[in-house]
């Protein structure tokens, strides 16, 4: 997040202007007038079956494995655009002045999930009023310990009803947190959603859904998209996973 549950996090930060131009200002994002994701084309996508270490009995994946699993712009309706990569700024565009916060923020804010062993992230928008849609995988060994971030991160979400996000340029937008019946993909999925409340971006939407594929977490995040938005593309992006990253031999 910037890429833990998906580096729209960071396009929260970023595009925030581009929503601005469009003439977001303070009120509520306009609903997507792109489609949301569907599932995967009929093109079978090549699988990848892992190996396990010996040494550690944690399964062993690489970026290159990981990518295979990401949506691909054909994967997507017509009107999608994939976004460029680029390379982690170091920004930390969330904050809290509550200790029960420590934690969410600490997540919102790094470049990886916790214990990621390899990550990889693809984006793609939907025109210039969104949505702005993020997946991602993280690499984390086992389905054990892809249930236990799973639990932190509800935990997190759960004591933290506020954050703080600040971009650049632009002054502080208090975000409210709250949980969201997630979309039933993948193992154990949990979705939460960011609001804007209060300041220059009263009103911005950021869903997140983050769910396990074997002894990978897959995130998906929407920005300036509904709750519809995000389990579209939850589904889109956990069918291929599961073709893809096959449990280890």
């Amino acid at each position: 997040m910037t890429r833990f549950v998906s580096s729209s996090l960071a396009l929260a930060a970023a595009l925030v202007f581009t929503l601005t131009a469009c003439g977001g200002g303070d009120d509520k994002a306009s609903a997507p007038q792109t489609p949301a994701p569907s599932t995967p084309s009929s093109t079978p996508p090549e699988a990848v079956t892992a190996t396990a270490d010996p040494s550690t009995g944690l399964v062993v994946r690489t970026e290159a494995d990981l990518t295979k699993a990401l949506l691909e712009l054909s994967d997507l309706p017509a009107g999608f655009t994939r976004e460029q990569d680029e390379a982690d700024d170091g920004s930390k565009p969330f904050s809290s002045t509550s200790s029960r916060c420590k934690t969410l923020v600490k997540y919102l804010n790094a470049t990886e999930a916790p214990g990621s062993q390899a990550t990889v992230s693809r984006s793609f928008s939907g025109g210039q009023e969104g949505p702005y849609i993020d997946f991602s995988f993280d690499s984390l060994g086992s389905v054990e310990k892809v249930g236990s971030l799973r639990e932190k991160y509800a935990d997190a979400v759960t004591a933290c009803p506020k954050v703080t996000m600040r971009a650049e340029g632009e002054g502080s937008t208090t975000m409210q947190v709250d949980e969201l019946t997630a979309p039933a993909y993948g193992t154990k999925p949990y979705a939460f959603r960011l609001m804007g409340v209060s300041g220059p971006k009263r009103g911005l939407e950021f869903t997140a859904l983050i769910t396990g594929v074997n002894d990978v977490m897959l995130s998906v995040s929407v920005l300036a998209g509904d709750e519809s938005v995000l389990a579209a593309a939850a589904e889109a992006g956990a069918t291929k996973a599961q073709a893809v990253l096959k449990p280890a031999t």
